[in-house]
């Protein structure tokens, strides 16, 4: 299923053309156009899905193979000293384009990225409470 709408839709059903490095009938993998580090690639399915939370199960164990996959891969080819595998959802994690994807962006030494976020604190009582509020 499509949506006529979806840049990502197009781009992974091969309407938009794309430097594609990997694609069998359920995704297609491709470099960002605006990439973080050299080889900076997406994960597109061919369906269309929103965010991880419209994604079928079966659907999400298929990406994260494909992921180790492709991670191998890059990271052996390009010689890259580690990788980030990054999926946002929502525009306030950062998603800008409303189609599932996930990114797999190989590190280098200095490559002067800075993929990460500030640890806050926080008390026993604190985790105590957010742990029941998952779990209940």
């Amino acid at each position: 299923m499509k949506k006529d709408d979806c840049i990502f839709c197009k781009i992974a059903n091969g309407e938009i053309p794309a430097k594609t490095l990997y694609e069998d009938d359920m995704f297609r993998v491709i470099l960002d156009l605006g990439p973080a580090t050299k080889g900076h690639a997406l994960i597109l399915p061919k369906d269309h899905y929103a965010n991880l939370f419209e994604l079928p199960d079966e659907t999400c164990a298929d990406v994260m193979k494909l992921a180790k996959k492709m991670a191998t891969r890059m990271t052996e080819r390009l010689h890259a000293d580690g990788f980030n595998i990054i999926q946002n959802n929502f525009e306030a994690a950062g998603q800008t384009v409303m189609h599932y994807h996930l990114h797999l962006i190989p590190r280098y030494e200095d490559d002067g990225q800075h993929i990460l976020w500030n640890p806050t604190t926080v008390t026993q009582e604190e985790l105590e409470k957010t742990m029941e509020e998952i779990i209940k």
